[in-house]
């Protein structure tokens, strides 16, 4: 999915002059918009380099290298903001050892929200009106970007984002997480608050069962996020009216996942089989009320930069 944004910032950024003939790209990423940057780089003759960290799975670097990216590897996390953070400063270094390398700073790039446009008219064309759109959240590029595109067809779509626990991007404590392609340890730029009805933080557990009941009783399935979602979607589809119009972004398929998702032993070291989630998520009025641990809903949604000024 990450391909559309990825080429779209290179496109823009080509245009505007930012990214010089044969400039370097330089971008942290977990993995899905690295692939999408390496398809661009082939295509616009670019050189890229893939700054990630350990938790990277080696399916995903060994692709990265196949396509001829450079994979930059972070060892050790940054002691406040974590993963995203160390990447970032390691981004700031390459950037000032090569003056003509480019950074998408997909976290903050106005390009990457746009990127999603033929995504969400894509959605349009398929589904007709949309009532209510379930996104993952990660630097906020597709839900801000579909959001925008399918709202300007029904003003009165609801968006509900999915977050994991540990994240602080609405405005829960960081905490170390397991899940990855969703959730944040910084606050992305492109995140568009106030697009959000509510917002859902899912637990590692609760994404792996959903993965694994999609693939055992409807043939599909995917990652982390897909799982967070998909547990989200069931909800809102028994709790919104009959007819309600309901998408839900599945961003990756399952293959990378092969040695964590779908492998027992790793399930069973990180204590994720064994367990169904409730019907229901617990509610909270205010992200600031509790430290949640498990599948909780939550309709106040803050921007926590705004309120840390």
């Amino acid at each position: 999915m990450k391909d559309r944004p990825a080429m779209h910032m290179v496109e823009m950024a080509r245009a505007r002059g930012a990214l010089p003939p044969g400039g370097r790209i330089v971008e942290s990423t977990s993995g899905s918009l690295g692939l999408g940057l390496a398809l661009a780089g082939q295509a616009y003759k670019h050189p890229v380099t893939v700054v990630t960290d350990t938790g990277m799975e080696p399916i995903v670097r060994q692709l990265l290298a196949a396509y001829g990216a450079d994979v930059d590897l972070v060892t050790e996390p940054h002691p406040v903001g974590g993963w995203q953070q160390a990447r970032k400063d390691r981004v700031a270094q390459l950037l000032a050892a090569e003056p003509d390398a480019w950074n998408p700073d997909q976290y903050n790039n106005p390009d990457n929200v746009a990127g999603y446009q033929s995504l969400a008219l894509e959605l349009r064309d398929q589904l007709g009106d949309i009532d209510v759109l379930v996104c993952s959240v990660g630097t906020g590029g597709h839900s801000a970007g579909v959001a925008r595109v399918l709202r300007q067809f029904n003003p009165q779509l609801k968006l509900i984002g999915v977050d994991t626990i540990g994240s602080t991007i609405f405005g829960q404590p960081a905490a170390s997480r397991l899940m990855r392609g969703l959730g944040s340890s910084i606050y992305p730029g492109n995140i568009d608050y106030d697009a959000f009805d509510e917002v859902h933080w899912v637990a590692p557990a609760e994404a792996v069962w959903a993965c694994r009941t999609l693939a055992a009783t409807h043939f599909t399935s995917g990652g982390w996020s897909v799982g967070a979602v998909a547990l989200v979607a069931g909800w809102a589809a028994r709790n919104f009216p009959r007819h309600t119009t309901i998408a839900a972004i599945f961003p990756d398929g399952p293959q990378r996942y092969f040695d964590t998702i779908y492998n027992d032993d790793y399930c069973r070291q990180h204590r994720l089989l064994d367990w169904q989630p409730t019907l229901e998520p617990a509610v909270i009025a205010h992200p600031g009320e509790k430290v949640v641990e498990s599948w909780t809903r939550c309709t106040t949604v803050v921007n926590p930069a705004l309120v840390l000024r």
